[in-house]
């Protein structure tokens, strides 16, 4: 039996000597890469961790102390020494949540997919436990470098900086900066001095003493204190977060468990806060992932657990669509620069990067940033396109509005998954767009439908300059084409069916929703109903034709991969009201709640958003409408 089958739970690490340690990690890192070859799955960062969270639950008491992960898909490693082993459902439903859970376990604090937020709560919690007098309580918080560019961070950070008794440790999952951890006795030495109240108390002691001693005191304490100060610096950069008044330990070779449980063992015995450095290696122990030059296997599809290699060959995805049509805008246009949240290649940035390196702006984790600066950006006469994932357009609504927005910027946001994802859960679905977009006044938003139409729609929004755009897309592959039988302005015609009565349908189907929209209007039409079937292209503002369609038709029905209180069915009702155009809206979306995860078709079904579903109501709200009208004709 290995160890990992002994393992109940993390308390069980701490009875485990130096040696079996070192076996469960390699065991660990063997379960990891069989199990997420299979599903698909953040992998790399959980190689990169094993033993930093091996050595954090060995320090820590989980779930007395709280550990809180940044981002969350770093908590594979955290799932299993808690007693989560079964990924055979890894991200589909009924199975584990590629993030943390509260309805998986009582170690798991908060789904925190939205980097860097991780510190925040820590501070929250470390506050509470404060307030509350819970003195044998710590609270966690581990966060990768690539977390830290994330202002959040820092806000959080200079709140931390205003305690030195709130009992909390930060722990910097750091695997991309430069320099190489200092290690050996003399560091941990060190780091056990420097976290020790009597050291501190000495210290204030000689502050006081020398510095009220008259001006030989003074300079006595200004020699030691700048010959301290610079011998820090040599040893170790921990100049940034001692500024802050943060203790700092490290850094520390994130694959060395002795190390880095006495630097945890340290920081936990402080009483304030610390932080704890630790150098790491993404997809460490697993070849394939260590030779990985793009991410070393941050993601991955179903591979080969032996090379790495997908089992299935890619197809063509919007994301590639988009990465190929972006390549070719920058070679037409001087003027087209792109920024991106720390994605350069999620977003299809990667072409645009190796052609034109000095126009792609990579900000970090800083939504806000990125929008802001593309509004400076096209202030001084360039056209930014900010990309990003859908979901992660929340964190800089402020700065679409009162940034973008309010100086009519002509600044396009490609927003890449958007709509229903699935698998990566409630977070990172990208429902919310549309309806936040709706409210910034003067954007213009589009949604194709196939590839053309993506293209078509990308080369129209960097012609605006004197409003925002915004194209979205969904995850995944692209359909087949949908040809337009007639283009109205900017509506494209998609289909037309005779029915054997009077009532008309316009069926409007929102990007990757059209082609639903088609084959609900083939269902009415075998159930003798009428219906025009419409894409919008540009789906908000609402486009005068769609206004005018609706006027000749006797219900409108809507199909959108968005929110639909407030999205762009809402906007059409809301629209045709104030025509005083009395038609019935039935809108089809997403309701307003956190979807679990799943995958995208199961969540479609879920949500009645399939062609035969759809269709099924609009039969009956035409009937009904067809019984009132009779009804009616009956009254003398």
């Amino acid at each position: 039996m290995g160890e990992l089958e002994k393992l109940s739970g993390p308390g069980d690490l701490r009875g485990l000597s130096p040696k079996r340690m070192r076996a469960l990690a390699a065991e660990i890192r063997t379960f990891l890469v069989e199990e997420v070859s299979r599903t698909g799955g953040h992998l790399g960062p959980n190689l990169g961790v094993v033993e930093l969270t091996m050595a954090v639950h060995r320090v820590f008491s989980s779930p007395r102390d709280s550990i809180v992960f940044d981002t969350g898909h770093q908590s594979y490693v955290h799932k299993i020494l808690t007693g989560r082993t079964d990924f055979s459902g890894l991200r589909s439903r009924g199975g584990l949540s590629g993030y943390p859970s509260r309805a998986e376990s009582d170690h798991d604090v908060v789904e925190n997919s939205h980097a860097s937020t991780a510190i925040s709560w820590a501070d929250g919690i470390a506050r509470a436990n404060q307030v509350l007098g819970h003195t044998d309580r710590h609270a966690v918080a581990v966060i990768g470098d690539g977390a830290l560019t994330g202002g959040l961070a820092w806000e959080a950070l200079n709140s931390v900086a205003g305690s030195d008794d709130r009992r909390l440790v930060v722990v910097v999952n750091d695997n991309g900066w430069s320099y190489s951890p200092t290690v050996g006795g003399l560091a941990r030495y060190l780091d056990a001095m420097r976290t020790d109240r009597n050291y501190e108390r000495v210290l204030n002691w000689g502050k006081n003493t020398l510095r009220s001693g008259g001006l030989p005191g003074r300079m006595t304490y200004d020699a030691l204190h700048g010959l301290k100060e610079g011998l820090k610096d040599v040893l170790r950069p921990q100049g940034l977060f001692e500024g802050l008044g943060i203790k700092y330990v490290g850094p520390i070779d994130g694959h060395d468990l002795d190390a880095l449980e006495s630097a945890l063992r340290n920081a936990r015995g402080f009483g304030g806060p610390v932080i704890v450095h630790a150098i790491t290696e993404k997809g460490h122990g697993y070849t394939p992932a260590e030779h990985d030059a793009v991410d070393h296997f941050h993601a991955v599809k179903v591979i080969h657990p032996e090379t790495g290699l997908p089992v299935a060959a890619a197809g063509t995805d919007w994301t590639s669509v988009f990465a190929d049509e972006i390549v070719g805008i920058a070679r037409a246009r001087s003027d087209v620069v792109a920024i991106t949240a720390a994605m350069p290649v999620p977003v299809g940035l990667g072409g645009m990067q190796k052609e034109f390196a000095e126009r792609v702006f990579d900000v970090g984790i800083a939504e806000e940033h990125a929008l802001t600066s593309a509004a400076g950006m096209a202030f001084a006469g360039l056209h930014p396109v900010v990309c990003l994932y859908a979901t992660f357009l929340n964190r800089a609504f402020d700065q679409l509005l009162m940034d973008v927005g309010l100086h009519r910027a002509g600044v396009t946001i490609a927003l890449d998954r958007a709509g229903l994802t699935g698998e990566d859960g409630a977070s990172h679905n990208g429902m919310w767009d549309m309806a936040m977009a709706r409210i910034v006044p003067g954007l213009r938003l589009a949604a194709p439908r196939d590839e053309a139409t993506m293209r078509e729609a990308l080369r129209e929004a960097v012609a605006v300059r004197d409003a925002p755009t915004v194209v979205r897309y969904p995850k995944g592959a692209i359909g087949d084409p949908i040809p337009a039988i007639q283009r109205d302005g900017v509506v494209d015609v998609l289909a037309r069916t005779a029915g054997d009565g009077d009532a008309r349908v316009l069926v409007v189907g929102v990007g990757p929703f059209a082609a639903t929209a088609v084959e609900v209007g083939t269902r009415l039409g075998r159930q003798g109903i009428g219906s025009t079937v419409v894409d919008p292209r540009w789906a908000l503002p609402v486009p005068e034709q769609i206004l005018d369609a609706a006027a000749r038709h006797d219900l409108v029905v809507t199909i959108e991969d968005g929110v639909v209180q407030g999205g762009v069915g809402a906007a059409i009702r809301d629209a045709l009201a104030e025509r005083e155009v009395a038609v019935g809206v039935r809108t089809h979306g997403i309701p307003t709640r956190f979807l679990g995860h799943a995958s995208r078709s199961q969540l479609i079904a879920d949500l009645g958003l399939r062609a035969k579903d759809v269709a099924r109501d609009t039969a009956a709200a035409v009937a009904a409408r067809t019984d009132r009208r009779a009804a009616l004709d009956q009254i003398p």
